[in-house]
């Protein structure tokens, strides 16, 4: 059975209040990913439940890049729009755009865009994956652009499992000797959080929207120190989520610097996690991303960024990678740029 793709989609709707927003009035980042990620997972829930058998949860497994393409103020009203609109077999992707509302004017812009992927656990058993019911297509040409999608993001994260297994460090000790201004030891910064049940599915778990959030407040932090001023979140590469965090994990959120650009800063976030009951389990990779944040004058216009001081080998192989991906985004941009001239 199929079902069309307008029985396929929701909005959701909230107005951005004080505790939402940063000490400038700009609404933090990581709320907003939370409000992406709550309506991807209810969309992808609904739909998976249509069928008969099992009932289910939509688990994140994967965020696309996501751009921030205006900030979001207290007094908006954000409207969060989800659709599916790829189905393979055990997974469906969830693209998502964010319109802030100003209800006084009622100007209305585009704020962000993401595409999301979910897997379908079983209720009755967590590791059992359901299979996702179709969906119907409005051409042939979209259907292959989706299966497309899959199988490039279904590689990526691959790739980067491989990449991040490595465990990180503890945090820097508040009595060692301060690290030199503008280097990744100076601005690197760790959170620790105790996962409770408001912060967990159904399956007892922690929502991705959860962990985003975090992540994106880890990333605020290191960009503050970096640069000293006011800071946004301007995009996030593709979030991974390698393993679940159940109940009662302690995790470790931690965020260092990159690469640096004159007006960029990405900052790589990791999420480690161990028991905090089971005291055999090792501490575990959960998640990974690589956040894009800019500098801004009271103004809110973009100001340039300190250069990072590089002390290391290690440290200078990820800014040569950051420079890669910063320069592969940088294309990408102007390709789309001119596609839309």
């Amino acid at each position: 059975m199929s079902v069309p793709q307008a029985a396929s989609s929701l909005q959701i709707c909230r107005i951005m209040r004080p505790d939402d927003a940063n000490i400038v009035g700009n609404v933090h980042g990581g709320i907003i990913l939370k409000m992406i990620e709550e309506a991807g997972c209810i969309v992808g829930t609904r739909h998976c439940n249509i069928q008969n058998g099992d009932r289910c949860l939509a688990n994140l497994v994967r965020v696309e890049k996501t751009e921030f393409l205006f900030p979001v103020f207290i007094g908006e009203v954000a409207h969060v729009t989800a659709e599916i609109t790829y189905t393979s077999k055990h997974s469906l992707e969830v693209q998502v755009k964010v319109m802030a509302e100003n209800i006084l004017t009622g100007a209305k812009k585009l704020a962000n865009k993401a595409a999301l992927w979910y897997v379908p656990c079983s209720l009755k058993n967590v590791d059992e994956i359901m299979d996702v019911p179709p969906i119907k297509y409005a051409s042939a040409e979209l259907e292959e652009q989706g299966r497309n999608r899959y199988e490039a993001q279904k590689m990526e994260r691959v790739e980067t499992k491989a990449r991040i297994e490595e465990v990180m460090s503890s945090p820097p000790n508040p009595e060692d000797p301060p690290k030199e201004q503008h280097t990744v030891g100076f601005s690197q910064s760790s959170l620790i959080h105790l996962v409770g049940p408001s912060d967990c599915t159904l399956h007892h778990y922690v929502h991705g929207g959860v962990t985003m959030k975090l992540m994106d407040e880890v990333a605020g932090i290191v960009a503050a120190r970096h640069c000293n001023t006011n800071i946004v979140t301007a995009s996030v590469d593709a979030i991974n989520f390698h393993r679940k965090i159940n109940k009662g994990c302690v995790v470790t959120v931690t965020g260092r610097l990159t690469f640096v650009s004159n007006k960029s800063m990405e900052i790589e976030v990791l999420v480690d996690a161990s028991s905090l009951v089971e005291a055999k389990e090792e501490k575990f990779r959960a998640v990974s991303a690589f956040f894009t944040f800019i500098s801004l004058d009271k103004d809110n216009k973009p100001l340039s960024v300190p250069p990072l001081k590089i002390e290391k080998e290690e440290e200078q192989r990820r800014f040569d990678e950051g420079n890669a991906r910063y320069l592969q985004n940088k294309v990408k941009r102007l390709a789309n740029k001119e596609r839309q001239q």
